[in-house]
Formats: structure tokens, C-alpha cells, sequence
């Protein structure tokens, strides 16, 4: 009898990956129409790469996106923190481990034949995504209801302040998804294992 073969990501984390790619997706193209309404860094982005129509429907897919990451989000943590995977798949990380694997990588050397092991590069990567996303929430509470949240207001200088970590954090958190989606496309393997986990 041929043994039963394990998941490389199990049916839980498959899908709180693809909710999470449609809840970010969907805050940027709507985030972006919100910015076109101030343009406050003195640029606009394409009004055909955004999403909303207007500033009050960009508002309400912004809104309705942040509660499915948010909720998402928390169940992700939780579930990769119960299940000990967040422990076994994302540390330990050590600087020399991440210099070889970032050199290897820009040389095009880094090892892809264990999908269910992450490289340094990627550990990081991921902890960066999930800091960010707590970074995002965080400056996003304060811009949404501000006199609710004094001192994360203040602890981001302000109003304003808030506003450029909520931006500034989007583009990083768009940064990783261009190169997530390189990545993908250079080991397209990888896509089969999100979408049927083997």
C-alpha cells in the first residue's frame, strides 16, 4: 500500500494565503484611489491601477478588505503558532546563514529542491511580511479613527505621520509581492504546491 503523502502546505494555510493575496491585493488598487484624493508626495497613480471609482467606494473595498486581512491575518498567526510551524519553518536565523543565501541568490545558486524548507531569505522575507502587515494595520487604525488611538497617533508623529508609515508600508508590502511573484514564476512549482499543497 502506497503511504500517504504529506502536504508541503497544508489545506488551512493554502487558503488563508490566497484570502490574504485577495484582501492585499484589493487594499492596494483601493489604497491607491485614497491617496489619488490627496496625492499628499506630489504624484498620482494611474487611475486605471486603482480601485473604488471614487474616493467613497475606494473607502468601503479599503474597509471591507482591512477586516478580511485583519480577521485573516489573526488566524494565520494563530494557527502557525499552535501548530508550532511559525518556530519551525521561519527560525533560526543567523546573519551568515542570510549573507550565503542572499549571495546565492543573486547569483542565481539557491537551492529549490526541499519545497517544505524555507532559506534564510525567505524566513526573513515572510517575518518582514508579517510585521509589515501589523505596521499597516497599526498606522491604519490611526488614520481611520485617529482621536480614538492618541498614542499610536503619537507614536507615529501625528496624523501625518501615520499617513506616511501606512504608505510607505504598502509599498514595501507591493515590493515583496513583485518579487514574491518573480520568484514564483523563476520555481513554478511552487505555485502548484499553494494550490494543491502537494
Amino acid at each position: 500500500m502506497k503511504p500517504i503523502e504529506q502536504p508541503i502546505h497544508p489545506g488551512w494555510l493554502r487558503a488563508m494565503h490566497w484570502l490574504n493575496a485577495l484582501a492585499v491585493l484589493v487594499l492596494m488598487l483601493s489604497g491607491w484611489r485614497i491617496y489619488n484624493a490627496t496625492a499628499f508626495l506630489g504624484f498620482s497613480i494611474p487611475k486605471d491601477l486603482t480601485l473604488g471609482g471614487w474616493l467613497g467606494g475606494a473607502l468601503q473595498w479599503h474597509f471591507a478588505a482591512m477586516w478580511l486581512l485583519f480577521f485573516n491575518g489573526l488566524l494565520y498567526l494563530a494557527f502557525n503558532i499552535v501548530t508550532r510551524r511559525l518556530f519551525h519553518k521561519f527560525f533560526p536565523l543567523s546573519p551568515r546563514a542570510l549573507v550565503t543565501d542572499l549571495l546565492a541568490a543573486l547569483k542565481g545558486k539557491l537551492a529549490h529542491a526541499d519545497p517544505s524548507h524555507y532559506n534564510t531569505v525567505q524566513r526573513l522575507a515572510y517575518l518582514f511580511v508579517m510585521v509589515d502587515s501589523i505596521l499597516l494595520v497599526v498606522s491604519g487604525l490611526v488614520l481611520w479613527k485617529s482621536v480614538q488611538f492618541p498614542l499610536l497617533r503619537e507614536l507615529m508623529g501625528g496624523y501625518e505621520g501615520a499617513r506616511l508609515v501606512h504608505f510607505f508600508a504598502m509599498a514595501a508590502l507591493a515590493a515583496f509581492v513583485a518579487v514574491h511573484l518573480v520568484m514564483v514564476a523563476l520555481v513554478p512549482r511552487t505555485f502548484v504546491y499553494m494550490v494543491r499543497g502537494r
